[in-house]
């Protein structure tokens, strides 16, 4: 089958730009997904040879089927001029591990082929996609030099707590860049940093199953890519099952953050402070769908967890921390609060036990998710009448803390692996 991929490149043998949708049986979403990008391409890159990649993972419901039919009828609604290029659609099955990391080899591959100058990935079951966004991901990359360009999506503000909780103040304060939403799930790229990823040999391991969003964004920084963000508006996709477990997507994301950690250790020990990069897009007010929290089920598995965890716990944090949460657990529901300080302690904490393999890591991760629904809770309590921009400064907030508390991490990591 990878000669199908190659089979389908040599008709068309060089393009300008890219465009890959990982799907797997997303028949219900894609056809208005393709339809924005074709729609976006022809408006906003009407001069430019452009491919569309469907990097499926062997869909049954027609998926496939889907890309190859969807058509715009009427140009004219949304154009000045007819493009110059049609589109050309490769439908390609990947392979390797089932993820959505071998979903995107598949399309750094074709965008290798094809020498393509700029490249984006979207969702394919995005319900707020417009043609728009073809030019917010692609423009900057295609006329302005940058390499990586990351979403900035309008979201509720309780929506995206691992965001705002773990990965955007950890990314911050590791790698010193403020790129809001570095898990967005939606970005372009040059083909020249696809080519650079491709390079690298991780395609056999997590990443490629579920960490390749933060994998993407941390090798563009630490690489020395040309880093901006796009304002792409609210991003609406399939609303999960809310019956499925947020125990996977946690442990998954923060497995990545961590075992990225180890191996970039040498580009973050000595970075101080953090500096914004470019905004592209405008910023406007979205509405937004609302996210419903069960505030006493959060504190009641933060209790529970000091009840039942408290052995891991004390393995890998200093006492004074597991008598500080312990202290917590005795609040009221009325009086929770878990302090930010606290709660940048225990992820340097546990990124440290991470590293040194003292507990085992699928046991040590799971046992985080009792802390960030407690820190989680206290968030919500504390913000329940705040606007979103006030929202935005107590992440800002926390963010200051992470970069602050920096030195703690720094310091218990290299005396960790002196004692190793």
């Amino acid at each position: 089958m990878e000669q199908s991929l190659q089979t389908q490149l040599d008709g068309i043998k060089t393009a300008d730009i890219l465009v890959g949708i990982p799907s797997y049986n997303n028949v219900r979403t894609i056809g208005h997904v393709v339809r924005a990008v074709i729609a976006g391409l022809a408006k906003y890159f009407p001069k430019a040879k452009a491919v569309l990649v469907n990097s499926d993972g062997g869909s049954s419901d027609g998926t496939q089927e889907e890309v190859r039919r969807v058509q715009i009828d009427d140009f004219k609604t949304i154009l000045t001029s007819h493009p110059v290029h049609p589109i050309h659609r490769i439908i390609t099955p990947y392979h390797g591990i089932p993820g959505k990391g071998s979903a995107f080899r598949t399309i750094f591959e074709a965008a290798t082929l094809l020498r393509a100058k700029a490249c984006a990935v979207v969702d394919s079951d995005l319900r707020s996609i417009t043609p728009e966004w073809m030019e917010l991901l692609l423009r900057p990359v295609y006329d302005e030099g940058f390499d990586y360009v990351a979403p900035l999506y309008a979201r509720h503000k309780f929506d995206g707590t691992i965001t705002n909780s773990i990965v955007y103040p950890l990314t911050r304060a590791l790698y010193g860049k403020r790129v809001r939403q570095p898990i967005g799930g939606d970005f372009g790229f040059s083909g020249e940093l696809a080519k650079f990823y491709l390079s690298k040999a991780v395609w056999e391991t997590d990443v490629a199953r579920f960490g390749i969003d933060i994998w993407m964004t941390t090798l563009a920084i630490t690489g020395g890519y040309q880093v901006c963000q796009s304002f792409m508006g609210a991003k609406l996709h399939d609303a999960k099952d809310p019956g499925s477990d947020l125990g996977p997507m946690f442990t998954q994301v923060v497995s990545s953050v961590y075992g990225l950690m180890e191996e970039y250790h040498p580009l973050w020990k000595d970075v101080k402070g953090s500096e914004p990069v470019p905004v592209f897009g405008f910023s406007y007010e979205v509405g937004l769908e609302p996210v419903q929290v069960n505030l006493e089920r959060m504190i009641k598995n933060f209790r529970l967890g000091i009840k039942d965890l408290m052995e891991i716990w004390r393995r890998v944090l200093p006492s004074e921390t597991a008598l500080w949460l312990e202290s917590i657990g005795r609040l009221s529901d009325e009086a929770f609060h878990f302090p930010q300080d606290l709660w940048v302690r225990l992820i340097y904490d546990f990124a440290i036990a991470y590293s040194q393999g003292s507990v085992h890591r699928d046991h040590l991760l799971k046992s985080m998710i009792p802390l960030y629904l407690g820190r989680v809770a206290s968030f919500v309590r504390e913000n329940m009448e705040s606007s979103a921009t006030e929202v935005e400064e107590r992440i800002e907030s926390l963010c200051k803390v992470f970069e602050e508390m920096k030195p703690y991490l720094t310091e218990r990591w290299a005396k960790g692996k002196g004692g190793g």
